[in-house]
């Protein structure tokens, strides 16, 4: 029993170990949120999603406070990184990887 056990562990840190590790899981996770978020907006609860969406979450000191939809939150904060990291993997393209020379970057730069 205890051998069974620990290859089906192994064998779970692996599926968790290649998921982390994989260029593809960040896609999967935008993917299925996405779906998720279609989902709740035409189901039933969508007024709690919507209501989720527009409830504040910010900071507040003394009168002094600075609080945002959470809406708002993903849609300048969130897409901001997002950019910045997509920013970067190009970058990386353009200095050392498969768009390094001139040939191979003249038709996505064109583009």
């Amino acid at each position: 029993m205890g051998n069974a056990s620990s290859t089906r562990e192994e064998r779970r840190n692996g599926v968790f170990e290649w998921f982390f590790h994989s260029e593809v899981s960040g896609s999967l996770v935008l993917m299925a949120c996405a779906v998720l978020a279609m989902v709740l907006a035409n189901s039933p609860w969508a007024d709690q999603y919507f209501a989720l969406a527009n409830s504040y979450i910010g900071i507040s000191w003394g009168e002094t406070s600075f609080k945002l939809s959470l809406e708002h939150w993903i849609k300048d904060g969130l897409m901001a990184i997002f950019f910045f990291v997509v920013g970067l993997e190009i970058k990386r393209e353009l200095v050392v990887g498969e768009l390094s020379t001139l040939r191979q970057a003249s038709l996505p730069v064109g583009a």
